[in-house]
């Protein structure tokens, strides 16, 4: 068996990629075997155990920007954690380390390389993370989700970059149609439906605007709505739920039935979000998290929005008014519809894990030979 470190978490945004690579890599190839590194204060803790790879858990902690003053116990745990990189590193001899960004990625990879061990990035976002920016000079291969990375990024003599997409789950390649995956969810097939996600937790803001247009007479009537709240604020708008029309949900899992109904779909600018949009050919109303670090969500949605894949809508902008506004006229304009799903085609890579994980593993058998 040969070893892939694996280093990539603190949110779902980073670690759903890792877990997507390691997966495919693994289907491609048995003899690989991955091996994660992760936080106990991230998403991992709660998901890693679920799964079947090894992993181990350390102190590692994200630089605040914004509070500050939670930095002061950084070095202590940056040494702690360096400490155990370096024991896993002894242990485990990697053939090779794979990051997807974030605060656990960046001493990880930086530990390997020092050692000589080669690495390779996967960056989601069009505004690349510190991690990746920090790392790329060194690095083997870096593979993109949105091309405009490219641009911010400074790479050494021997780093190949790849416009590779986001590796997620794709769609079936036989979907059923609008009308029939309508009426499986229980809606009539010619209304027009739209999704709202604001993310696995839900975005407040979002469905307080929603709840908003649902009030007044911004929101289509005509309208059919799927709307993920999150567990957290569901109590508050599990009543605007009505059977045949509105359906509100603190979850969807799978995603992928709505997906396959929705004519629009409103949602945050995370780059795993806008890769399912692009496999799925979703138009989409985007409204970006205006907190996301280095606001790279807005990021995200200008690029989409200045390629003609989705309208973008900053968040103090996002009134029930505007939203119900700009729903009212999408789904009025079939040709629009149409226009901005072609484009967000454009963007797809389904196939995005398959192709990343052959790259990987062609440079892992090179340099072991």
């Amino acid at each position: 068996m040969t070893t892939v470190l694996v280093a990539g978490g603190g949110t779902g945004g980073h670690l759903m990629p890792a877990l997507a690579l390691a997966e495919e890599l693994v289907r491609l190839d048995p003899r690989v075997r991955p091996y994660f590194v992760g936080s106990r204060r991230g998403i991992e803790a709660e998901v890693l155990p679920q799964r079947p790879w090894a992993f181990e858990l350390l102190p590692l902690e994200p630089i605040w920007r914004r509070r500050w003053w939670r930095n002061a116990r950084l070095p202590i745990t940056a040494f702690r954690s360096l400490r155990g990189i370096r024991a896993i590193l002894r242990r485990e001899s990697p053939a090779l380390v794979l990051g997807t960004g974030g605060y656990v990625s960046g001493p990880v990879v930086w530990a390997a390389m020092a050692r000589g061990i080669p690495a390779v990035l996967q960056e989601q976002n069009a505004l690349p993370g510190l991690a990746t920016r920090w790392l790329a000079r060194r690095a083997r291969q870096v593979h993109l989700g949105f091309p405009e990375a490219r641009a911010l990024l400074t790479v050494g003599p021997g780093t190949t970059v790849f416009d590779s997409g986001n590796p997620i789950q794709a769609p079936p390649r036989e979907r059923p149609s609008k009308a029939d995956a309508k009426r499986a969810l229980g809606f009539p097939p010619q209304a027009g439906l739209v999704l709202v996600l604001g993310g696995s937790q839900g975005a407040l803001a979002i469905n307080r605007a929603v709840a908003e247009a649902l009030r007044s007479s911004a929101w289509p009537g005509d309208c059919s709505l799927v709307w993920q709240t999150g567990a957290a604020s569901h109590s508050e708008f599990v009543g605007y739920c009505a059977p045949g029309r509105i359906a509100v949900e603190p979850f969807l899992d799978p995603v992928a039935k709505v997906y396959a109904a929705a004519d629009l779909t409103l949602a945050r600018a995370g780059a795993m979000t806008l890769a399912e949009l692009a496999a799925w050919s979703m138009p989409a109303i985007l409204i970006p998290l205006p907190t996301a670090a280095a606001g790279h969500q807005l990021s995200n949605a200008r690029a989409l929005a200045q390629s003609g894949a989705a309208v973008l809508i900053e968040q103090p902008e996002a009134t029930g008014a505007v939203l119900g506004s700009a729903v009212t006229t999408l789904l009025g304009t079939p040709a629009k519809l149409a226009d901005l799903g072609a484009a967000m085609a454009h963007r797809a890579r389904p196939d995005a894990a398959t192709s990343i994980a052959s790259e990987v593993l062609k440079l892992m058998w090179k340099t072991q030979t």
